[in-house]
């Protein structure tokens, strides 16, 4: 374990079904869940090893579904139960992350919280370690610390960062003031972006002292903070806390972290950025899978299934299969095929990201059997 980090407590949210990795990713077995690159382990396990070295078994808390908690229980054998958090329903970035760091701050009024999304993927480890070192160093501070991403590509599919001036703070040599967020823009201003350095990718981890995130919450979402302080005080009495969640719950707003504490602390200069010098994948659709687990390049069928099953002749593409069908792909470019025992999805790598609608459609349709 890092030595000088004892305070410090990482937070997974594993939440969502990941909509456009469908029909993969499903209500039952979400994106996390999932080994989607062949490591031998799923994301959230991936998660999992890699904040390990940070924080030892007993400092990781997970805040998950409760249809999933037993299946989170069987992928993290060595998480403590009371780092297990239920939400009763998805309310959003916000209420997970915080209402886990108003619980960790009543057990450790010192701690430091970093929330790290339980479905993407990061290689060179050290490297996030460092940079997660550093934010822990600035959010010791009083600042909320995020981590971004170097751009790689003028990407559309990702909200943006603006560094400013940088701070001076023993421990973290490359932390800067955020400027401000942006959201995901059109091509032609992701392109000025990338060609200025200044701008990183949102890769939404936060790290903060939990007394500041609540704090923040407390002066720009009042309502909020004061529902998820209610539920913290009585989290860890199970008798109370039934009540209480049943009571306070359904009336929770649902508001990303982003909107609800980052941005109005970028606004009030009490936001900070670190930036990671690591490989860095949402894998936010199988055109990003697709570049993750062909290494980049496109230009053969990358097959995800038993190579017999699948015939190609003149294409290039990814195909994903569960089943034992044949599936033969004849003189297509950048075809995605993801084929599952009750749907088969066909699409290309320039329209990965409408999948979602798909999946919109099915449940405005009332087919949920399928999602």
């Amino acid at each position: 374990m890092t030595s000088g980090m004892d305070d410090f407590f990482a937070v997974i949210p594993a939440g969502g079904v990941g909509s456009r990795l469908w029909p993969l990713s499903r209500a039952d077995a979400p994106k996390f869940l999932h080994d989607l690159t062949g490591s031998g382990a799923s994301l959230l396990r991936g998660t999992w090893d890699r904040l390990l070295p940070l924080t030892g078994a007993d400092r990781i808390a997970v805040i998950t579904g409760v249809a999933h908690g037993d299946a989170v229980a069987r992928d993290l054998p060595d998480i403590r139960s009371e780092n297990v958090f239920h939400e009763q329903d998805p309310r959003e970035s916000a209420v997970a992350i915080c209402l886990v760091a108003a619980v960790l701050h009543k057990r450790n009024p010192d701690v430091v919280v970093g929330s790290f999304a339980a479905d993407h993927v990061i290689t060179r480890q050290r490297a996030f370690e460092f940079a997660v070192q550093q934010a822990v160093a600035v959010a010791r501070e009083g600042y909320i610390c995020t981590i971004g991403i170097q751009p790689t590509e003028p990407s559309v599919g990702f909200g943006y960062i603006k560094t400013g001036a940088e701070l001076v703070i023993d421990g973290a040599p490359t932390a800067a003031i955020v400027e401000r967020f942006v959201e995901k823009p059109d091509l032609d201003t992701a392109r000025r972006y990338f060609a200025d350095r200044s701008f990183l990718w949102n890769a939404g981890m936060f790290i903060s002292r939990a007394d500041v995130l609540l704090a923040e919450l407390e002066t720009h979402q009042p309502e909020l903070h004061a529902q998820i302080q209610e539920i913290a005080q009585a989290w860890d009495d199970p008798g109370r806390r039934d009540e209480v969640v049943a009571r306070v719950w359904p009336e929770l707003k649902k508001i990303a972290i982003d909107y609800a504490v980052a941005e109005p602390a970028a606004e009030s200069g009490r936001l900070a950025v670190v930036p990671g010098q690591f490989d860095w994948d949402d894998v936010g659709d199988f055109a990003s899978l697709w570049n993750l687990v062909s290494s980049g390049s496109r230009q053969e069928m990358t097959i995800l299934a038993r190579e017999d099953h699948v015939l190609e002749s003149e294409s290039t593409g990814f195909v994903v299969s569960q089943t034992d069908r044949v599936i033969a792909v004849v003189g297509l470019d950048e075809v995605i095929v993801v084929d599952t025992d009750d749907a088969l999805l066909v699409t290309n790598s320039a329209h990965a990201q409408l999948v979602k609608n798909v999946v919109g459609t099915l449940h405005q349709q009332g087919r949920d059997a399928v999602l």
